[in-house]
């Protein structure tokens, strides 16, 4: 029984940092993206 629950509280941190990664990359590929369109209309690069 606490073997299971090891794993299972071992996958939910796993998963909640998985969660964290993946919206910090879809962060900075917005401001790269931004940063791009901001030189592309002539403002500061």
């Amino acid at each position: 029984m606490r073997k299971i629950f090891v794993l299972f509280a071992a996958a939910a941190a796993l998963t909640t940092a998985a969660c964290n990664t993946v919206s910090g990359v879809g962060q900075d590929a917005q401001a790269a993206g931004q940063a791009v369109e901001n030189c592309a209309e002539g403002r500061v690069c």
